[in-house]
């Protein structure tokens, strides 16, 4: 497991998600209302769409395509037709870098 630099923790507004490719896999990095952040697998378990184009509401990022929800902070699967979780990563922020660790 290594962590890996994703951005700056003013890279992304607060109830937002932003997009972060890396070693060829596609991940989310969510800013919550209670400026935490929290990094999960970048693709619907639906469909694999890109989350990042989706609508984040509180603790939930909406897919675009079919508007399945999922709990980004235990990665729940909310709303039909998602049925599988998303995989959720560790996220530490090292001054104003936020880091996900991957491995």
């Amino acid at each position: 497991m290594a962590w890996i630099d994703a951005c700056g923790v003013d890279d992304i507004d607060a109830e937002d998600l932003i997009r972060f490719d890396h070693g060829g896999e596609t991940y989310a990095i969510y800013h919550a209302p209670d400026g935490t952040f929290h990094a999960t697998d970048g693709l619907c378990t639906h469909e694999k769409v890109h989350l990042c184009n989706g609508l984040v509401d509180g603790d939930t990022i909406e897919c675009p395509k079919h508007n399945g929800r999922f709990n980004y902070r235990t990665g729940a699967a909310l709303r039909a037709p998602v049925c599988v979780d998303l995989k959720r990563h560790p996220v530490r922020v090292v001054g104003d870098r936020v880091e996900i660790e991957l491995g």
